[in-house]
C-alpha cells in the first residue's frame, strides 16, 4: 500500500521536472537563436560601415601669394650693332680686336676698294667734262644776246641756245651728285664704331674679301654697349597682371653664386606667344664695372604683386584628373562626395595654389579612393586643415559568437 500510495506522487513530479526541463530547453535554444540574429546584424552593420569609405579632410590653406617668381632669362647687351660694309673689297687693315673697347667714330678696319676709286676718278672727269659745255654753252648764249638788237640772230636761236644752257647745268648737278655719292661710298672704306663699346666679335681678317650689304656673310665686326644691360624673361601668361612696369627684380648669374644684381621691368611685349603661353618682358639692369657679360645666362627673381583676396592651396594628393578634366572630391554637410572643378595658378610640388574652384570652407579630401562618385557617403577623419598621407586605420572587425 505505501508502494502503491507513491507511485502517482513520482509520476505528477517527473511530469512536472519534464516540463521544467522542456522550457529551460525551449528558452536556451531560443536564446541562442536571438544571440546569433544579434551577432549577423551587427556584423552586417559592420560590413555596411567598412564599404563605406574613411578618408581625410582639409580645409583649403588661403596662403598670400608669394612676394617673388623665379624664372630663368637672358642677358643681352642695350646696344648691339653688327656692323657690315658698305662698299666691295678687300680688308686693308683692321685695328679692334674682340674685348677691344672702342670710342664712337674711331676707326676699326680699313677696305681697300680700287673699282670704287676708278669710278670717282672718272666721275670726277665727267663732271670736269660737263662743267666745260656748260661754260661754253653760257658763253655762247651771252654772245648771241649781244647781236639781238642787230638781227644777226633770231629770238629762236636765243631761246635754243637758253634751253642748252639750262641741259648744261642739270648735267653739271647730275655730275656733282654722283660725284659726292661716290665720295661718301669711298668714305665707307673706313669702317667705324657707331657708340661706345666693346668689340664682342670679330669675323674677317687682312686680305678678306668684302661684300656690300648685309646678305652675303656674318658681319665684319659686332659692337655691343654693355655699360647697360637688358634682361629677357618669359612671364607665364597668369603672373603678367601681377608684374608692374617699375617692379624691382634680382639677377643671379652662375659667374657669382655669392652675388646678387638689381634690375627693375622695363617693358612688355604686351602679347603672348601661342607656343609657350608667356609673355616676354625685359628688365633694365646696371652693368658699369663691365663684370656680367651679354648672352649669359641668368636667374631672375621678379616682386609679385596682386590685389584681392590671397589664393587658396590644397595638396597635390587632392586633384583628380580624368576624362571630366581637373576636379577635387569634396565633402559636404551631410558627409556625401561632391566634385568640384579647379583650374591651377601655380604648381608648388606638393601644395597647389589654386586660381578658381573651391571656398576657403570647402571640405577636400587629402587622397580619394578610386572610383568615387558624387554623392557617395564617407566616413571623415582629420578635419583639421592639416595635409595628411591617408586615411586613418579602421576598427577591427567583431568577434562572430554563437
Amino acid at each position: 500500500m505505501p508502494t502503491e500510495s507513491r507511485s502517482p506522487v513520482s509520476r505528477r513530479r517527473l511530469s512536472i521536472f519534464g516540463l521544467v526541463a522542456g522550457g529551460i530547453a525551449v528558452l536556451v535554444v531560443v536564446t541562442g537563436i536571438r544571440a546569433r540574429e544579434d551577432t549577423e546584424a551587427k556584423l552586417r552593420q559592420w560590413t555596411d560601415n567598412q564599404a563605406i569609405p574613411t578618408v581625410a579632410v582639409v580645409l583649403p590653406d588661403p596662403k598670400a601669394l608669394s612676394p617673388t617668381l623665379d624664372l630663368p632669362g637672358r642677358l643681352e647687351a642695350y646696344y648691339r650693332a653688327p656692323i657690315f660694309a658698305r662698299v666691295s673689297g678687300y680688308l686693308k687693315s683692321w685695328s679692334a680686336d674682340i674685348g677691344a673697347r672702342v670710342k664712337a667714330g674711331q676707326v676699326i678696319a680699313e677696305i681697300e676698294a680700287p673699282d670704287l676709286d676708278q669710278q670717282l676718278l672718272q666721275a670726277r672727269a665727267d663732271l670736269a667734262s660737263q662743267e666745260a659745255s656748260a661754260k661754253l654753252s653760257e658763253a655762247t648764249l651771252n654772245r648771241r644776246k649781244t647781236l639781238i638788237s642787230s638781227n644777226f640772230v633770231s629770238m629762236q636761236e636765243i631761246d635754243e641756245r637758253t634751253a642748252d644752257l639750262s641741259n648744261k647745268n642739270a648735267a653739271v648737278k647730275a655730275g656733282q651728285a654722283n660725284v659726292e655719292r661716290l665720295e661718301a661710298l669711298a668714305g665707307y672704306k673706313k669702317i667705324t664704331a657707331p657708340f661706345d663699346g666693346v668689340v664682342t666679335s670679330r669675323d674677317t681678317d687682312v686680305g678678306a674679301l668684302i661684300n656690300a650689304g648685309g646678305n652675303s656673310g656674318p658681319a665684319m665686326f659686332v659692337i655691343s654697349d654693355i655699360k647697360k644691360l637688358r634682361v629677357y624673361v618669359n612671364v607665364p601668361q597668369s603672373y603678367v597682371p601681377s608684374i608692374k612696369i617699375g617692379a624691382k627684380a634680382v639677377i643671379t648669374v652662375p659667374d657669382y653664386p655669392n652675388r646678387t644684381f638689381p634690375a627693375t621691368v622695363e617693358a612688355s611685349s604686351q602679347s603672348v606667344d601661342v607656343g609657350s603661353g608667356t609673355t616676354r618682358m625685359q628688365l633694365a639692369l646696371d652693368n658699369a664695372g663691365g663684370e656680367l657679360m651679354p648672352g649669359s645666362y641668368a636667374s631672375v627673381r621678379m616682386n609679385l604683386v596682386r590685389d584681392g583676396a590671397p589664393p587658396l592651396h590644397i595638396p597635390a594628393s587632392a586633384l583628380i584628373f580624368n576624362q571630366n578634366g581637373l576636379r577635387v572630391a569634396t565633402v559636404g554637410s551631410d558627409d556625401k562626395v561632391l566634385f568640384k572643378t579647379v583650374t591651377i595658378a601655380r604648381d608648388l610640388g606638393r601644395d597647389i595654389e589654386l586660381a578658381s574652384g573651391l571656398s576657403p570652407d570647402d571640405r577636400v579630401i587629402v587622397a580619394p579612393p578610386d572610383g568615387m562618385a558624387d554623392g557617395d557617403p564617407v566616413h571623415v577623419v582629420g578635419s583639421a586643415p592639416t595635409t595628411k598621407t591617408g586615411p586613418e586605420k579602421v576598427s577591427e572587425r567583431p568577434d562572430v559568437k554563437g
